[in-house]
């Protein structure tokens, strides 16, 4: 009896490890960075960043309800937390890297930075956009966009029709332009 029992509780526990996974998310990193010294983190509304021209047909203002909230976490690199910097990069990158929920867009080079554009969801219907971008003269850090069934070709549309209102974003407006 004492046998079994010892047999069962082993089960147990094996059966308990395996259930709770330490998988790294992109949503897991976003609530762990929020409020960490030196971050610079924030939840923006569509409304504040993004406002059309006069003369931008229905389709993209349609494309811009389509877009609920945009998440933004960057560190600026500086010479007292090149560690951090390295550190945090590293994160980052093992969060993209081999993950089935996020999709390669693209990648590019922008004002000196690595950047590397994911997206989840059907390629027609998109629910997230992720521009994931570092450098040594910048930092690093990762925006998302949040939305319903969004359309990538219309999200291009979008781009081109709109003025970015940096005014409205405070501190985070100069985040990747460079030092």
């Amino acid at each position: 009896m004492k046998k079994l029992t010892t047999v069962f509780s082993f089960l147990l526990v094996v059966l308990l490890m395996s259930s709770c996974k330490n998988d790294k998310s992109l949503q897991t990193y976003l609530v762990d960075t929020s409020g960490k010294e030196g971050f610079y983190t924030g939840d923006i509304p569509v409304s504040s960043v993004l406002s059309p021209k006069a003369d931008v047909a229905d389709d993209v203002k349609e494309t811009m309800q389509s877009i609920k909230k945009i998440n933004v976490v960057f560190l600026p690199k500086t010479e007292a937390n090149e560690a951090s910097y390295e550190t945090e990069k590293a994160k980052l990158k093992e969060i993209f890297k081999d993950n089935e929920d996020y999709k390669s867009l693209m990648a590019m080079k922008l004002k000196g930075m690595n950047v590397s554009v994911f997206y989840s969801g059907k390629t027609e219907a998109i629910d997230e956009i992720v521009a994931f971008g570092y450098g040594d003269q910048n930092g690093v850090g990762v925006v998302r966009l949040l939305g319903d069934n969004m359309d990538p070709s219309k999200i291009v549309q979008m781009l081109s029709s709109v003025e970015m209102d940096e005014n409205s974003l405070g501190n985070l407006g100069n985040i990747f332009n460079a030092n």
